[in-house]
Formats: C-alpha cells, structure tokens, sequence
C-alpha cells in the first residue's frame, strides 16, 4: 500500500494558501522527484508527509491508516540543513544509537569515517553532518524516505556518495522514495516520474 497526500491544504491562513486540495502518491519501491521553485511548497508538503506539520485540511495515509503517532515513524525526512536536524549537545555515536544504527554497514558505505563518532554535530562538516543523517533515516523500521533539496548544498563527490548509497539502499529494501529538488538534471537521472508542484511548469 502506498504513502498518500488526499486533498491536503496548506497555508499561512485561510486567506493565503500555499497550496489546496493536492493529491500525491508515492509507491514502495518507487522513487519519484517533486519538483518547484523556491517558495512552492515542496518542503512543507515534505514535512506533512513525514508528520513533521499538519495539513489544513485533507490527510496522509501509509497502507490507508494515519502515519502512528507513537515510536518510529516509518516515513523518514532529510532536511537541507543536517544542522538544524540534530541535538547539538548528542555526540555522532548518540545520534546514531537513537535509531539503532550505530553500528551498520551503511555507515562504511556513506563515507563515515570511525572517529567522526565521537565528535559533536559543530566539530564535522556539513557534508559530514549530512551523512549521518541519512544514515539515521535509514533505520530498519523505514519504508519511504523524504529527501528534501537533500545534497544541495554538499560538493560533487559528497552528493556522488550519498545518492548512490541511497539509491542502492532503496533498491535493496523496496524503500519509497520522494525526492524534492529544484535540479530537474538531478530529479531526471534519479526519478522514475516527475511531480512538479502546483502551479509550477515542467
């Protein structure tokens, strides 16, 4: 069964809308790009369908049931900014603990180097802190992961190493992947269909 958005509204108030009645659907298994220019209202859809905000009105489904609203949500977010996602008092191994992977194959295959455990969120990179956090939302109980504007602000190798860590993890576990961007060029190489936001033109 898939993770749905039915008729879902969002706004700053019922006189500015920034989007209404809005419909997605995002399969297992399948990866899928959203795409909108700054300011359409990809990142606050993300963050209603990983129950990080309530919509206005309409509602989010996983398998035709409200996400839980207790223990480990199965639909994972990345933010942009690894650094607003994190407790910047928690040493790296900590973060980890949390969702039960501090110690998991997926931490070699992201680049995360051992010593970087022992470190807080403000003694590594932001490329660093990112791999981290992919690698948390990448728990076991994960079944769709949110990856919004994800590696945009990371070099070239970095993003390399990330995206093909995940797509590869996707692949392995059947994972249901949203991609939100900007970069058509990255959502085109990545994506089996392209959402672009309403009111936005392809």
């Amino acid at each position: 069964m898939p993770l749905e958005a039915r008729n879902v509204d969002y706004g700053y108030d019922k006189n500015h809308w920034i989007f209404r009645e809005l419909n997605l659907k995002l399969e297992q298994g399948e990866v899928v790009g959203l795409w909108g220019p700054s300011g359409s209202g990809k990142t606050s859809l993300g963050r209603i369908l990983a129950g990080y905000a309530e919509s206005m009105a309409g509602e989010v489904l996983m398998d035709g049931q409200p996400l839980p609203r207790a223990g480990v949500c199965p639909v994972q977010l990345v933010f942009q900014h690894p650094e607003k996602a994190v407790n910047p008092r928690w040493r790296m191994r900590r973060v980890l603990h949390e969702a039960e992977m501090a110690e998991h194959p997926i931490l070699n295959a992201l680049g995360i180097q051992p010593e970087w455990l022992d470190r807080r969120p403000d003694e590594l990179s932001g490329g660093e802190l990112q791999r981290f956090c992919v690698a948390r939302a990448l728990g076991k109980e994960t079944r769709y992961l949110i990856a919004d504007e994800m590696t945009t602000m990371l070099d070239a190798i970095t993003q390399a190493q990330i995206w093909h860590t995940v797509m590869a993890t996707a692949r392995e576990r059947n994972l249901g992947l949203l991609v939100i961007s900007h970069d058509l060029d990255l959502l085109n190489r990545l994506c089996d269909r392209i959402i672009p936001m309403p009111a936005s033109e392809l």
